[in-house]
């Protein structure tokens, strides 16, 4: 609830509020409509007090960072699933090049032999 994270933190309901309305954070509601903070809320809390307290960052400087940094996780996460499938097709293309008769595509050079009318005509 909004008044125990508040007193947790050491920060007044208001400052959440305006955190809330500037979409810095989004916790979840009751029926009643009372906030319910996630563990991920409080991470997340944690980061933007850090960056008010420790580093004099402003609000539009918060969601600048806060938006950057979902990029840069979803990124990250796009560059992993790369990185997955690389690694299956490594690993495919290296099993049908041991076996193959799964399939290997190889460039086969075929020796021209004359025929008999070629060389009479020499």
């Amino acid at each position: 609830m909004i008044s125990s994270v508040a007193e947790m933190y050491g920060i007044h309901p208001q400052t959440l509020r305006l955190y809330e309305r500037e979409g810095l954070l989004k916790p979840s509601r009751t029926e009643g409509n009372t906030r319910l903070y996630t563990d991920e809320d409080l991470q997340r809390l944690e980061f933007i007090l850090s960056l008010a307290r420790d580093l004099g960052v402003n609000i539009a400087g918060m969601a600048i960072i806060l938006q950057m940094r979902e990029r840069m996780e979803e990124m990250q996460r796009q560059i992993q699933e790369f990185v997955q499938y690389i690694q299956q097709e490594v690993l495919t293309r290296a099993s049908a090049a041991a076996d193959p008769s799964k399939g290997a595509i190889v460039p086969v050079r075929r020796q021209i032999v004359p025929s008999e009318s070629s060389q009479r005509k020499r």
